[in-house]
């Protein structure tokens, strides 16, 4: 009974004004709802959180750049990329979810962030440094090559290998490498003046 509540009380929500909210079962067997991300929980999304349309898209964020050029450097990468991938991935929303299930502000699938080390993907310090760390992997792989290197973060590193090192043909794919490079641009004009 309770359960039939709770989904007709969110029936009456407007959805566009509510930050994500997730659904989990502890080892109890009892479903909860929560409106922050369940973290080491397997998890289904309620409803998708609506932050992430927020239009941001501000290259004079400085939000993360501290972090952002201090674990690129460390790396070896470039901050102006990072900060363009932060961009068309989450919007600096370190909160934001994908509905293929990619989390925080670059974006890490689960797997991904168990490969690079990232135990709380909302963590920014955690999320930016094992993004970063990810990238660098691609860089090693692909060679240096941008458009194969965003290829491969936003369809993964099989895709690309799959069509003999060439941009998959992947609508969302081509169009995230737009984006971007397009972010990435910008970023470097500002940085230049």
């Amino acid at each position: 009974m309770r359960l039939k509540t709770i989904l007709i009380f969110l029936l009456f929500i407007p959805f566009n004004v509510l930050a994500g909210i997730y659904g989990y079962i502890d080892s109890r067997g009892v479903y909860h709802f929560t409106n922050i991300v369940p973290v080491g929980k397997k998890y289904h999304v309620i409803v998708p959180d609506r932050t992430r349309s927020v239009v941001y898209k501000d290259v004079k964020n400085t939000d993360y750049d501290k972090l952002i050029y201090e674990y690129s450097k460390a790396h070896g990468v470039d901050p102006s990329l990072v900060k363009a991938i932060v961009m068309a991935e989450s919007n600096f929303n370190p909160f934001a979810v994908s509905p293929k299930g990619a989390q925080g502000l670059m974006q890490l699938m689960p797997d991904t962030a168990r490969l690079v080390n990232v135990e709380n993907p909302f963590d920014p310090h955690e999320n930016i440094k094992g993004g970063i760390k990810y990238l660098k992997m691609l860089d090693e792989i692909f060679k240096g090559d941008l458009e194969l290197i965003l290829a491969a973060y936003n369809a993964g590193p099989a895709r690309v290998m799959e069509h003999k090192m060439n941009i998959p043909p992947i609508e969302e794919t081509r169009t995230y490498i737009k984006r971007v490079k397009h972010y990435y641009n910008r970023l470097k004009r500002q940085n230049e003046s």
